[in-house]
């Protein structure tokens, strides 16, 4: 099972510094990342064959139909990385998100931690 987790939080830098901060470099690591850098793209500056970094269009996960998530999730998890952070800038729906991704087929393949919520700065 892939350990996941979702992280929210308003600034972009924010969310990432957080994912960049939890990377362990032994483990095969992915990430999904909702909406457009905000200048500081941390991710992008790690060079590793065991993060893969994926950047998807802004929008509610939940409301725009999960098509995006399904979709990008289910080319992830043919990789079976062992980690799997979700970057999230809305957390208004982050509940219906959570059941989405414990429901049919993710129940079996991912296992969820609680939210990570990055410190305002």
């Amino acid at each position: 099972m892939t350990v996941t987790s979702l992280v929210t939080g308003t600034r972009a830098t924010q969310r990432e510094a957080a994912i960049a901060a939890l990377l362990d470099p032994d483990q095969s690591t992915a990430v999904i990342l909702e909406g457009l850098s905000d200048g500081n793209d941390i991710l992008a500056s790690i060079s590793s064959p065991r993060l893969n970094v994926i950047r998807i269009a802004p929008g509610c996960m939940h409301c725009i139909g999960n098509l995006v998530m399904r979709v990008t999730l289910n080319r992830i998890l043919r990789e079976r990385p062992q980690r799997l952070f979700i970057s999230i800038a809305n957390d208004e729906h982050i509940e219906q998100l959570r059941a989405f991704l414990v429901a049919p087929p993710y129940e079996a393949l991912l296992e969820l931690t609680d939210n990570i919520v990055p410190a305002s700065s």
